[in-house]
């Protein structure tokens, strides 16, 4: 899947929906970095698409990147009000809870 992607992508073909599967195939095949590249293209292209900004949080969660990750979710929960996507907002919640729990539990 994310060698047929690419390949589009490199045919010229470049839009949030390309991105946002290329960066969702990128982060299942364990490669954060590639993802997080990807999911913002797709949140330039469309900065309402509030699954890419989710998706972006956990790839830049996953690279450690926690402070761009709140980020991405905060930019995510605007886009979803935008959009009227009430369970990407619920889930992208539960994400920044997450790490605020963590930033107090930290030493």
């Amino acid at each position: 899947m994310r060698e047929r992607l690419q390949a589009l992508l490199d045919a010229g073909r470049d839009d949030a929906l390309l991105r946002f599967g290329l960066g969702n195939a990128c982060l299942q095949a364990g490669d954060p970095a590639a993802a997080a590249t990807h999911l913002a293209a797709a949140t330039q292209h469309d900065l309402d698409y509030s699954a890419a900004w989710k998706l972006l949080g956990k790839a830049l969660l996953t690279l450690g990147r926690d402070a761009d990750a709140e980020a991405a979710w905060r930019a995510g929960l605007d886009a979803a009000a935008r959009r009227g996507d009430v369970q990407s907002s619920k889930e992208m919640m539960v994400f920044l809870r997450r790490i605020e729990r963590g930033r107090h539990s930290k030493p």
